[in-house]
C-alpha cells in the first residue's frame, strides 16, 4: 500500500514530508524528538478537517466533537501500522500537540496548504478548518522542492480580532481570545473585559469565520470530529452542566473533550464574565 493510500483511507484532507534536520527546532526540542525516535530524519504530516458547520453554541468549532488528540492519534496510528508494514527496519511515532514538533512547520516545508496570516494553514476545500497531526521518522523524507506559500494576506483576520493579538507577528497570546480562555491565573482587568464581550467561553473562531478561504469551506466527513460518532457533538456548556463537579468528576464526564485538560475552573470564570 502506497503512502497516499494510508493516508487517505486514514481521512487526511492533504498529507506530505518533511526533511527533519529542516525544522527549526531548539536544541531541547531537537533533543526530545531523538528521544522519542532515536536517529529521527523525517516527518509526515497530514491535515484532517474537522468542522461540522457554524452552528450556535459557547464552545469554539475544534472543541465541540471527540477530543482531536484523541482522534489524531487514533487516525495517524493506522497510518503508522501501514508504514511498519512498509518499512519493518524503521520506527514511527504519531503525534498531536503532543511533541516537540511545530506542526505548522512541518506543514510549511512539506508544502500543505497555504499559511494564513493568523499563523492557520489553509487546506482546500476545507479552509482553515483543519487539524495537523505528524508522524516522527527514522526514515529520511524529503522535504517539497517549495515550501507553501503564505496567503492573500488581505487583513480580515487582522481586523477581526477584538484583541488586536494579530497586529505584529508573532502574534500576541496575551491578546488572543482562544488564548485567554484558557489562561489560569489572574487576568488584567482589559483582558477580563475581551472575555465578556466574547460570545465563547472556550476557544475563538473570529479570525477564522472572517477568512475569505473559508467563505465556501466545506464540512469535515470525519465523524468523530463532527459528532457523528460515538462522542456527541457538543457546541453548548453551561454553569448548570458544570454545577458540583470536582476535577475528577468534571474529566470523568468531558474527558473526551478537547476543553478538558484545563479542568472546570476556566470554564466556570468565563460562564461568569459572560454574565457580569
Amino acid at each position: 500500500m502506497k503512502h497516499a493510500e494510508l493516508f487517505q483511507r486514514s481521512g487526511a484532507a492533504a498529507w506530505g514530508t518533511c526533511a527533519f534536520s529542516d525544522l527549526p527546532l531548539s536544541a531541547p526540542q531537537r533533543q526530545r524528538a531523538q528521544e522519542l525516535c532515536p536517529d529521527a530524519r523525517g516527518v509526515f504530516v497530514a491535515a484532517y478537517p474537522y468542522s461540522a458547520g457554524d452552528g450556535a453554541g459557547n464552545l469554539s468549532r475544534y472543541a465541540r466533537g471527540e477530543d482531536y488528540h484523541l482522534v489524531l492519534l487514533r487516525r495517524l496510528g493506522e497510518v503508522c501500522q501501514g508504514l511498519r508494514e512498509l518499512y519493518p527496519a524503521h520506527r514511527f511515532v504519531p503525534g498531536a500537540d503532543n511533541s516537540p514538533l511545530d506542526e505548522r512547520a512541518c506543514a510549511r516545508l512539506a508544502g500543505v496548504g497555504l499559511q494564513g496570516r493568523n499563523g492557520l494553514v489553509i487546506v482546500e476545500p476545507y479552509g482553515s478548518w483543519v487539524f495537523l497531526g505528524t508522524i516522527l521518522t527514522d526514515l529520511p523524507l524529503p522535504s517539497a522542492p517549495e515550501p507553501s506559500p503564505d496567503c492573500i494576506n488581505c487583513g480580515a483576520c487582522v481586523r477581526a480580532c477584538p484583541g488586536g493579538a494579530l497586529d505584529k507577528l508573532p502574534f500576541d497570546e496575551e491578546r488572543c481570545l482562544s488564548a485567554l480562555t484558557q489562561k489560569k491565573g489572574e487576568l488584567s482587568p482589559e483582558q477580563e473585559a475581551l472575555l465578556r464581550a466574547h460570545p465563547l467561553i472556550w476557544g475563538c473562531d473570529l479570525c477564522q469565520q472572517v477568512c475569505p478561504y473559508n467563505r465556501d469551506a466545506l464540512p469535515s466527513p470525519l465523524a468523530d470530529l463532527t459528532g457523528q460518532g460515538s462522542v456527541p457533538y457538543l457546541s453548548t456548556l453551561t454553569e448548570e452542566d458544570l454545577e458540583g463537579l470536582s476535577n475528577r468528576s468534571f474529566r470523568a464526564k468531558y474527558g473526551n473533550r478537547a476543553f478538558a485538560w484545563r479542568g472546570p475552573g476556566v470554564l466556570r470564570r468565563n460562564l461568569k464574565l459572560r454574565r457580569e
